[in-house]
């Protein structure tokens, strides 16, 4: 294996409440010990080891990672990984995230029991790789991602053990609700409202939501509300302020303290970092 150390990303400008989109893609070969973490993504995110070893460390316990290993960090969970010093690995990233995510990873092998899959010579890398190939902002850069995206997740589907019987969620109730909220957002709408537009009981709607998107319907409002600041925030000139109260917040400082709980930084450090990427 090579020494050569190196590192290739992008990281999308995505629209953040599309029902799929990738957020980020890469390459990188670590210099030994080279670690990230403790922290959380606010994302869904594979790492393919094509070389090396390391390890994850997650909060149900530590794996020791091999080359042809796969594995996943799921939003909002503590994580961290780490090269190892004399046989540092070399892996391929995709983090994506969207209101179908959740629902797609259900479909594959992994569950919160099983955090690593060994996959050698699955054809992963050469999808990954062309992910990242097909970078860029314009809508067909967008959508070939995208494509190239659903043909990763769909080897990883076929892994799937037909013993498991698991069911394709189409829940119409939690896709009337989405769409209410998508139209809705920016009014003072509370979970009781979206209970009501689609004809069931908050409790039902609560069951529902949890089952198909992993999330209760609160949790997912906030952080649809999040992503739509997020876009305003990149694509227009709007003060922090008119912004909380463009995305259904109508007290600045509860904005900010949701928009740091979902996002890890306060709208402003966001706004800066939008800024030093142009």
């Amino acid at each position: 294996m090579s020494n050569r150390v190196f590192k290739y990303s992008y990281k999308s400008s995505h629209q953040e409440n599309l029902s799929l989109s990738v957020y980020n893609v890469g390459y990188q070969r670590c210099e030994p010990g080279y670690s990230w973490g403790p922290g959380m993504r606010d994302h869904y995110l594979f790492h393919y080891v094509t070389e090396g070893r390391g390890t994850l460390q997650t909060p149900e316990g530590s794996y020791s990672i091999e080359s042809g290993c796969l594995f996943l960090i799921r939003p909002s969970e503590v994580v961290s990984y780490a090269a190892d010093r004399q046989e540092p690995w070399e892996y391929y990233w995709v983090g994506f995230n969207g209101t179908e995510a959740h629902r797609l990873i259900n479909l594959t092998p992994f569950t919160l029991e099983k955090r690593v899959l060994y996959l050698k010579d699955e054809g992963l890398r050469s999808l990954l790789v062309q992910i990242y190939d097909f970078r860029g902002s314009s809508s067909a850069n967008e959508v070939k991602m995208l494509g190239a995206l659903y043909q990763f997740l769909g080897v990883l589907i076929e892994k799937s053990e037909p013993v498991k019987n698991r069911r394709t969620p189409t829940n119409q109730y939690v896709k009337q609700a989405i769409k209410f909220i998508s139209r809705n957002f920016s009014s003072d709408i509370s979970i009781e409202d979206v209970a009501n537009a689609v004809r069931i009981s908050p409790s039902h709607l609560y069951r529902i939501f949890s089952s198909e998107l992993g999330i209760p319907p609160a949790q997912f409002l906030i952080r649809y509300r999040i992503n739509e600041a997020c876009s305003i925030l990149k694509n227009s000139d709007l003060s922090i302020s008119e912004v909380a109260v463009s995305t259904g917040f109508s007290d600045p400082l509860y904005f900010s303290r949701a928009f740091k709980k979902v996002k890890g930084l306060s709208p402003r450090a966001y706004l800066k970092e939008i800024q030093a990427e142009k």
